[in-house]
């Protein structure tokens, strides 16, 4: 990577494309701005764990990211809660000041391609019967051509 502090010349920052993967957290909602532009708005939890040296315990922690998709608000449609996706995009990072007057600040992804890798059951969803394996004599026959 380029040290852009030496290169005076180039006025221009470049923007690395980033992959993450999470659940949604809530179903997707649109919103309208400026100009009848939409933007679609969700958020993502995503689970890691970890074993602190010299410990057995497993501790679990959750990163929730605030996402926007400015491509199509019909996306919206796809993006339910406990829908799996992939995201590829950019990160920022909004920086805010509470009313109590403590700096917060929350992670945010500006979306640029969505796939779903895993929609979440529903209730109207029925469960894929398991396949069973009968072994009969019909099944096998003794005298197979090949």
């Amino acid at each position: 990577m380029r040290d852009l502090r030496k290169d005076r010349k180039n006025t221009h920052l470049k923007f690395y494309i980033m992959e993450i993967s999470g659940r949604i957290t809530k179903d997707a909602v649109t919103a309208k701005v400026s100009n009848d532009r939409e933007v679609v708005n969700f958020s993502i939890a995503i689970n890691d764990s970890y074993r602190p040296k010299g410990s057995e315990e497993l501790k679990k922690i959750v990163t929730y990211i605030d996402c926007s998709y400015w491509m199509g608000s019909k996306m919206a449609q796809w993006l339910k809660k406990g829908t799996v996706v992939e995201l590829f995009g950019r990160i920022g990072l909004n920086v805010y000041n509470n009313a109590e007057g403590k700096a917060l600040g929350s992670l945010t992804f500006h979306t640029s391609n969505i796939k779903i890798l895993v929609f979440p059951k529903t209730e109207n969803s029925a469960e894929v019967p398991a396949v069973q394996n009968k072994n009969t004599d019909q099944d096998t026959p003794d005298d197979l051509p090949f």
